[in-house]
């Protein structure tokens, strides 16, 4: 995977110096992605982020939807713990987001200011991973995570669709 981003990058600067890099870096990850989700079976690779201090129960309850028969999905990693890191924590989210297809972040009423969410949203960007963002719970009034697109109801149906 980090072969086929650095070739691409490669190629992209030697073409157009800076923004070359990044785009052609960001679609040869991609094509890669792609190639490889073909090759097991057409089934998602996600990377589920969350805010650890307030939510850890939302990344509980989608691991158990990504195990039901008909999931379209299945859950490759999550967020690590950022308040107490590992002095590789950002080494292996990173390694983790560029191994998925698609970044899912659980939203609760933290999450658009938890600084670990904020950075794996940034790490998906520079991989060139999309990301969704899901509302977590029923009630409430949700503020959506910067730069991690639109925000969509946690139901069965948009899972199936999104995560797809």
């Amino acid at each position: 995977m980090a072969l086929a981003i650095g070739a691409g990058a490669l190629v992209g600067n030697a073409l157009v110096p800076g923004l070359g890099g990044a785009l052609l870096g960001g679609l040869a990850g991609s094509l890669y992605r792609d190639a490889l989700r073909e090759k097991r079976g057409g089934k998602m690779r996600v990377f589920v982020s969350f805010d650890f201090d307030n939510d850890r129960v939302l990344k509980d309850f989608i691991l158990g939807q990504a195990k039901k028969e008909d999931s379209p999905f299945e859950v490759i990693d999550h967020s690590l713990k950022e308040a107490a890191p590992e002095r590789d924590w950002e080494m292996k989210a990173r390694a983790a987001i560029a191994r998925s297809d698609l970044v899912l972040v659980m939203v609760g009423a933290k999450t658009y200011r938890a600084h670990g969410v904020l950075k794996e949203v940034a790490m998906a960007r520079e991989a060139g991973v999309k990301i969704v963002q899901i509302i977590g719970y029923r009630d409430g009034d949700y503020t959506p995570v910067p730069n991690a697109g639109r925000l969509y109801a946690w139901n069965w149906p948009n899972l199936k669709k999104l995560l797809s």
